[in-house]
């Protein structure tokens, strides 16, 4: 009898994924970006945290640009940890960090209340499908241990599929923004 591995589901879905993501991108945005800014318009003052858009990732800088407080992007301090928040803003130096991310070459650390979130899919209960690395989930985990944090994801329409397969790790986000508007999840 042979040992048949069992296939990895979100292996299996980030492939899909990612060819959906790139699909929407070559399409364009459209207004994502204004949709976006207006969805966190309430939460002026407030931390924010974003990110430095890559490969096929939707935009959010300008979103980040226009946002009335503090702004920080992530910057990975170490593998299976979670993410610390560099503060960002348009024109600042930026390096390559961890995955060849940009990020910012100094600034102050900041505790997002509010986080836009990348991702490669999404499902209608409100889970996303990242990279692998975990490091939005234990993020997350570890902020909303300390109190509310507001978790936006932001990706294209096209991005969403039936069901993101899910473990006891994953975190809920509380909305989702696209280029076709907003989703809110109880």
């Amino acid at each position: 009898m042979t040992d048949v591995k069992a296939p990895d589901f979100k292996a299996v879905a980030r492939a899909e994924a990612f060819a959906r993501r790139a699909a929407a991108f070559a399409a364009g945005q459209g207004q994502a970006a204004e949709i976006l800014a207006d969805f966190l318009a309430p939460h002026r003052g407030k931390a924010l945290s974003g990110y430095m858009p890559m490969r096929s990732e939707i935009d959010p800088l300008p979103a980040m640009a226009a946002h009335q407080g503090p702004v920080g992007v992530p910057v990975i301090l170490e593998k299976a940890a979670p993410l610390r928040f560099r503060e960002w803003s348009p024109g600042c130096r930026l390096v390559e960090g961890a995955f060849r991310a940009m990020i910012p070459e100094e600034g102050a650390w900041i505790e997002p209340q509010v986080m836009i979130v990348p991702m490669l899919a999404y499902d209608a209960r409100g889970y996303r499908l990242g990279y692998g690395g975990g490091f939005y989930d234990r993020t997350l985990e570890l902020l909303r241990a300390r109190g509310p944090v507001l978790a936006v994801g932001f990706a294209f329409g096209a991005q969403e599929m039936a069901e993101v397969p899910v473990d006891g790790f994953d975190q809920r986000l509380d909305a989702v923004v696209t280029e076709k508007g907003v989703t809110l999840f109880g």
